[in-house]
């Protein structure tokens, strides 16, 4: 099998660990890194990700990566830059990307007009990925392959986010604060767009035709206070948060993805929190009720987790290259898998 060439575009938590995923896969050649800090640009790929070196250095030269011409770019930023992004794909890279591009609207509008014209134009694709929206809404429309008949699915997530260092995604996301502010609620659902675009995704993949997508949050309250150390949260104020969107068919919710993050366990309310990341209930014939939890080897730290995002991403550049140009749904792309044999021949 002849080689990818990829591009890594940033180095942060998650393209961190992306661009290890590239130096480890035998069929991916790394041709260039976007280097968003200054102070990395001149640095070797394998330095910036633990790895050794490889012989690529990062650099901030947008014009220089995107004049490589490489097979695809994985693309990892904390913001999105639709000014970097549209480049790319018009000029013929394939871009899978772990941002969700919720800082530009998310995939609508006018921001979905700009990337199909420019995949259009390059004759490639975008296909936007993580493990949550991602990975977990693929492997749960697989799961429907069992059934005769498919009532509703819900997926739903629950983590402790309290190794999630950032008191200003808390409280914009409303916890520590005291009840439901309307400009809290709105940068939720906001935020939780990604989700939203993931419920229709789902739904195209199973050709319900929805009606309508219902956002909902609601917030349980910390029974004392508690210090996480980057921020505090007061006795009586929010400690987690439960969010999500319903996909409804008439009135009846046929797809829901439901998000519950605490931050301490100690609440008023009596919510249910599992070490199953995930829990996925099918109501069909037959019905399905699984949960998946990821067991983490001894040597991770808190952000290793991050792993899990950037894998799918990474795992995923074969089936893009060989799918349509354009923005990729689920039913594109396939089922995207890990290249377990070549890495035991590796291992050997």
């Amino acid at each position: 099998m002849e080689k990818l060439r990829v591009i890594q575009w940033t180095t942060g938590k998650v393209g961190k660990l992306s661009l290890r995923g590239i130096l480890d896969d035998p069929r991916l050649e790394l041709v260039g890194v976007y280097a968003w800090s200054p102070d990395k640009a001149g640095t070797d790929a394998g330095e910036l990700c633990g790895r050794p070196p490889c012989g690529v250095t990062a650099t901030n030269d947008v014009d220089a990566l995107i004049a490589l011409g490489a097979d695809t770019v994985l693309y990892t930023p904390f913001m999105a830059d639709l000014d970097h992004v549209v480049p790319l794909l018009e000029a013929g890279s394939d871009v899978v990307s772990t941002n969700l591009f919720f800082n530009v609207g998310g995939i609508a509008g006018e921001t979905k007009e700009r990337l199909e014209a420019a995949c259009a134009r390059g004759n490639s694709s975008l296909y936007i990925t993580g493990v949550s929206p991602g990975w977990i809404n693929t492997m749960v429309v697989a799961m429907t392959g069992v059934c005769r008949d498919v009532r509703k699915i819900s997926i739903l997530e629950s983590a402790d986010c309290s190794v999630y260092e950032s008191k200003e995604t808390w409280e914009a996301m409303g916890i520590s604060l005291t009840g439901k502010p309307p400009e809290v609620v709105e940068t939720a659902k906001l935020w939780m767009k990604p989700a939203n675009e993931a419920v229709q995704r789902m739904a195209h993949a199973l050709e319900y035709p929805l009606d309508d997508l219902e956002f909902f949050v609601d917030y349980a309250t910390a029974s004392e206070t508690v210090d996480l150390g980057y921020m505090s949260i007061e006795k009586g104020t929010n400690g987690a948060i439960e969010v999500g969107w319903n996909g409804k068919l008439g009135d009846e919710t046929v797809i829901q993805m439901k998000f519950r993050w605490y931050l301490t366990k100690h609440l008023n309310e009596d919510w249910e929190f599992s070490d199953d990341q995930y829990r996925v209930l099918i109501d069909g014939e037959p019905g399905i009720d699984t949960r998946i939890r990821f067991i983490p080897p001894d040597h991770w730290g808190n952000h290793e987790w991050d792993t899990m995002t950037a894998m799918p991403a990474v795992n995923a550049v074969f089936n893009v290259k060989t799918a349509r140009s354009g923005i990729l749904h689920l039913a594109d792309v396939g089922l995207p898998c890990a290249p377990a044999g070549q890495w035991e021949t590796a291992r050997a």
